[in-house]
């Protein structure tokens, strides 16, 4: 259902398929308080293997368990980042019953998505290459998107006959408003990063040789910050967009009782105060 490389292109066998150990299709460091979750199929454009998804999945829930992880960047190797989920080995189908593809799509694609959100700490694209149909909604996801400036955005669904899956079209509109997102899942041309970047998809672009370093600098940034804050306010922002007013203000009400009571909040404070810089230990 999610996409396979653009058409013309199939990703060919290699290292990265099933027989490879999955430690090795997901790579993880932790540096900095940041974790580098990093795809590494680069010769099938990264697309997603089942196993590579449940290895995120537990990734990202590590993050928000962890206290020394204070942010995360998503990222892949070689020439991209994510052509969408690896489809071979599914059922053919002739051989599926009724509800196998809603089952498929409910616990693959969408939990992978909500993990992305869900993660306690904040989530960083770096997009270094082509993202297609679940890969471009991986990167969408995340809080904060980095594009290489070689970097693609493609809704390739239509093009093989499908409709969106992974929170595409949740996405999309809450992002560039309904009329772009239908533009651009209706025919499905590829999007180049400067003009994500002009739509709003993307937060900035970047050389292709400037996006670790770019990436580093903004997680850096965001793990030496007041870590409890930045997750209670991504929670915010995005229950904001299913919220009325009232429900969001109470949202954020109870969101200042819980963070005044951190260390960093204190710390916050007392430094105001004392007019020094802060020293934020993510608790």
């Amino acid at each position: 259902m999610t996409s396979s490389p653009p058409p013309g292109t199939v990703p060919p066998a290699g290292p990265g398929d099933a027989a490879a150990p999955v430690d090795s299709l997901i790579l993880h460091t932790t540096d900095n308080g940041v974790s580098w979750l990093t795809l590494n199929r680069p010769e099938a454009l990264n697309a997603l293997t089942r196993d590579q998804r449940e290895r995120l999945i537990d990734r990202l829930a590590d993050a928000s368990a962890d206290p020394d992880v204070r942010a995360v960047v998503l990222t892949a190797t070689g020439k991209g980042f994510c052509a969408g989920a690896d489809l071979r080995g599914a059922p053919p189908a002739g051989e599926r019953v009724a509800g196998d593809v809603a089952r498929m799509i409910r616990h693959g694609a969408q939990r992978l998505i909500a993990a992305v959100q869900d993660c306690e700490k904040p989530v960083i694209a770096a997009v270094n290459g082509t993202a297609a149909g679940l890969g471009a909604h991986l990167a969408l996801a995340c809080d904060l998107v980095l594009a290489a400036a070689s970097a693609r955005f493609i809704e390739v669904f239509v093009r093989r006959g499908l409709v969106p899956d992974g929170g595409g079209a949740y996405l999309l509109p809450r992002l560039i408003g309904p009329q772009r997102a239908k533009e651009l899942m209706f025919f499905g041309d590829a999007l180049p990063a400067a003009e994500a970047e002009r739509l709003g998809l993307v937060n900035r672009v970047v050389p292709d040789d400037a996006l670790t370093t770019t990436a580093r600098e903004w997680a850096e940034r965001l793990a030496a910050g007041p870590t409890r804050a930045l997750t209670l306010t991504k929670q915010l922002v995005n229950a904001s967009l299913e919220s009325d007013r009232a429900t969001a203000f109470a949202a954020e009400a109870t969101a200042q009782e819980i963070n005044m009571a951190t260390a960093d909040a204190r710390e916050g404070v007392a430094s105001f105060v004392e007019r020094r810089d802060p020293t934020y230990r993510g608790r």
